[in-house]
């Protein structure tokens, strides 16, 4: 419908115009939300349109002409695009832009995630070989703890087998304790009868010979060194009286005296010796002359004493102190009988390399060409060793018997020697002792006796230490081991004084 009006206004016309301009940008705006996906609503149920709908107060004028109004309105162009939908247009890109570079953020976070659960999957693999290596290990110290306990289970029954065996030999030991305690008591019964019938022979003895028999000296020695320490031989369940005399023992016999020695030539020489050594350059005086001449080794060598005529077999020992030992007797095995006349102990006898008695009358011309000293080594069952040293040695001649001259003591054997320090010797056919009988036939040898013996170094040699014999014919030295122990070996040597 429409109406003409007059318009003679400029007034009337700019209000007409703004309504057209308002109600194209409410089309506008209604277009622009109906574009808009995000913006999309549904419509009403009744259908109407709605409608924009302005209410204008116009001055009041005065209609002069005919007024047309177009219900319709003014047609609008809908494909022109305007700068309002450039705009929007932007906004949605923008938006779009956002979202995508949100998603690429979320994609690489999720890229990142999968990294991290491709690592723990591998370090979980790892893990479970690891739990699998500890579960075998565990496994085999299970079997191993297994195994121990077995064998710990094996060593108990072997240790209550042994408790056993040691409950049996307990009760076996102390059967042998009682039989042993029966056996000693027969023993010393018997030991009562042996002394009763040796009681019976000295009587008959003592009517044969008035003199009777010589002083004993003592079993075991006073003064035993202080340096030396011994082993004592004695148990706590020996027999008291021989305790260490083995029954099976073999006891030498006192030897018989020898016929007498046709008189030796002058070449003749009763010492037996292996082959010597001797000087290129001359002849030796003595031992220690050997060593100074550059040999070092014990042996036997020749020499030659100041004058003498003949040469002298004599075994030279190089090995103790600095040397240059001259050995005048020595006793190791028995195998030389030393019970012997005047004759032999003034030439000498026996093997130069072992047994052997160097002669008094060599002796004497070794002592005679200057100073001596006398050197004593002696040695027991048990090997132990001791000394007896003595400052000066010299013999007198055959017109004073060969008497001993002995100079101060020092070692740790004890000073024995000291009784028979100036005593001429004695054997068995010449009697020179102190004692009213003969010394050398009771101690089955011949020594520098006094009245009679406290070192019988030429005595009987027996085996194993203690012996029995009523007249102590043993080797021994009575301040070391005492006059009823033998003693296992001796030396006697002699070296010029530094």
């Amino acid at each position: 419908m429409q109406l003409s009006i007059k318009m003679k206004s400029p007034t009337w016309t700019l209000c007409v115009l703004l309504c057209l301009l308002l109600l194209s940008e409410c089309k506008l705006g209604y277009s622009k939300k109906s574009n808009i996906p995000h913006r999309r609503y549904a419509r009403s149920s009744d259908g109407d349109d709605k409608k924009c709908m302005y209410t204008f107060l116009v001055p009041q004028q005065k209609i002069t002409g005919p007024i047309c109004i177009n219900s319709k309105g003014p047609d609008v162009d809908t494909e022109q695009i305007t700068r309002m939908d450039l705009e929007n247009l932007k906004e949605v890109l923008s938006k779009q832009k956002r979202e995508i570079d949100t998603l690429q953020l979320v994609v690489d976070i999720d890229g990142n995630i999968v990294n991290e659960v491709k690592l723990l999957r591998k370090e979980s693999r790892n893990m479970n070989s690891r739990v699998t290596q500890l579960y075998m290990q565990l496994l085999h110290e299970i079997i191993r703890k297994r195994d121990n306990a077995l064998e710990v289970s094996q060593l108990e029954n072997k240790m209550l087998n042994v408790t056993v065996e040691m409950m049996k030999m307990s009760t076996r030991y102390r059967e042998l304790q009682i039989k042993y305690a029966a056996l000693t008591s027969l023993v010393n019964n018997q030991s009562v009868l042996i002394n009763m019938l040796e009681d019976q022979c000295l009587r008959i003895f003592s009517r044969r010979d008035p003199q009777g028999s010589p002083p004993l000296v003592q079993v075991v020695p006073q003064h035993i060194p202080l340096n030396q320490q011994y082993t004592s031989l004695l148990g706590e369940n020996e027999i008291p009286r021989y305790t260490d005399y083995p029954r099976d023992r073999e006891v030498r016999q006192p030897p018989l005296p020898p016929p007498p020695a046709p008189e030796p030539s002058s070449t003749s020489n009763p010492i037996r010796g292996l082959p010597v050594t001797s000087s290129t350059e001359g002849t030796f005086r003595d031992c220690y002359h050997v060593k100074e001449s550059g040999y070092s080794n014990s042996g036997i060598y020749l020499i030659k004493p100041e004058g003498v005529q003949g040469l002298m077999q004599v075994w030279c020992e190089h090995s103790l102190d600095i040397g240059g030992w001259t050995v005048i007797q020595r006793r190791v095995d028995g195998s030389i009988n030393f019970f012997r006349n005047w004759e032999n102990y003034k030439k000498g006898f026996g093997n130069i390399d072992g047994e052997h008695w160097l002669g008094l009358e060599n002796i004497y011309l070794l002592t005679k060409q200057g100073n001596y000293k006398l050197l004593i080594e002696l040695e027991d069952w048990t090997d132990k060793k001791v000394y007896a040293e003595y400052s000066s040695f010299r013999l007198e001649p055959e017109s004073d018997f060969y008497r001993i001259r002995l100079g101060t003591y020092q070692g740790n054997a004890g000073d024995s020697m000291i009784w028979h320090n100036g005593k001429q010797f004695t054997t068995l056919d010449r009697d020179r002792d102190l004692y009213s009988g003969n010394c050398a036939h009771f101690h089955k040898g011949g020594w520098w006796y006094n009245a009679c013996s406290h070192a019988n170094l030429n005595g009987v040699w027996y085996r194993g230490g203690h012996y029995r014999n009523k007249f102590q014919d043993g080797i021994y030295w009575e301040d070391y081991r005492g006059g009823s122990y033998s003693l296992r070996s001796v030396k006697m040597m002699i070296r010029p004084i530094d």
